[in-house]
């Protein structure tokens, strides 16, 4: 079964590669239409998730059904922004590198 919104996010943390992650310092608003808001912070590789909004470098825009697709692998991130089914604002920079 694929996995929800809220068990993305929570089990974020635990799932980033710190190989990936290392050097970024960045925050992330994800807000999930139907699903819910979180703010994703990566510190220097380290990541934290909390519930709800707050200042971010980037606000990421979806419909649970496309952020679905996205995780299970389904769906291109890019191409998701291509057809506006997936929103930017801020920081695109920040944003590329989630693509790690």
């Amino acid at each position: 079964m694929a996995e929800t919104v809220q068990e993305f996010f929570t089990s974020l943390p635990s799932r980033a590669e710190p190989s990936k992650t290392a050097g970024m310092t960045n925050s992330y608003f994800f807000d999930i239409e139907g699903a819910g808001q979180w703010t994703v912070d990566v510190d220097d590789g380290a990541v934290s998730v909390k519930e709800g909004g707050g200042d971010a470098d980037v606000t990421i825009s979806t419909s649970q059904e496309t952020f679905e697709k996205i995780i299970a692998g389904e769906q291109n991130p890019t191409s998701a922004y291509m057809t506006g089914k997936l929103k930017l604002k801020g920081d695109m920079g920040a944003a590329m590198k989630l693509q790690k």
